[in-house]
């Protein structure tokens, strides 16, 4: 299987993944900082999982490449049965762990320490997600958020019901990782809005 059909059959099915832009963002980031553990909360149906994968196999030497692991948590059965069915026909099984359940309750029972955090799940619970990164993190880790902006509405005065819940909450990570001085934060203008923090200690 191609990773261009993988992203092609999601968006087809307007199942959300990482915009172009954004992922090349992530590439020049992943390629400098070379994590070796990534926790990623939201898989849909793989794409990013293994787009960052990829990425990381170019980099790495093929010593370097047997530490590689990628641990990514999907609420949707069926997306992550999807996932794992795509994962393993790019062959990249041994490097990408789907995790199925609701990354609230899964990510307090999680004690390793992550290199890099690519936060796309559930808008509304980006700050419950931003304090399990922050524990689950150490000097040098890299937490991304995506989506940040939310089609604008985050930075503007937008207050409509239907989305003030995920609006509210995103406001709140931004102000939380741009106040915190224990990270280095920026928000990026790409895709949808990319927050990128390093951990400082």
């Amino acid at each position: 299987m191609d990773i261009n059909i993988i992203k092609q059959n999601a968006l087809n099915a307007h199942i959300p993944i990482v915009m172009d832009d954004t992922l090349d963002v992530i590439r020049t980031i992943l390629s400098k900082e070379k994590p070796k553990k990534i926790l990623e909360l939201g898989t849909a149906t793989g794409y990013s999982a293994i787009c960052f994968a990829q990425i990381l196999l170019e980099n790495y030497t093929n010593e370097q490449c047997s530490s590689i692991s990628i641990d990514t948590i999907e609420l949707d059965e069926t997306r992550a049965k999807e996932a794992i069915y795509n994962i393993n026909q790019m062959g990249l099984e041994d490097k990408i762990n789907v995790i199925i359940g609701n990354a609230v309750d899964i990510l307090p029972t999680l004690n390793e320490k992550y290199d890099m955090f690519f936060i796309d799940a559930a808008k509304g619970k980006y700050p419950i997600f931003l304090k399990e990164a922050i524990r689950l993190s150490k000097k040098g880790s890299i937490i991304l958020a995506d989506n940040i902006l939310y089609k604008g509405y985050v930075m503007s005065d937008y207050n409509k019901h239907k989305q003030r819940t995920a609006v509210t909450h995103l406001r709140e990570y931004i102000k939380s990782v741009t106040e915190n001085k224990n990270l280095e934060t920026k928000i990026l203008d790409i895709g949808d809005g990319l927050a990128v923090s390093k951990v400082l200690v």
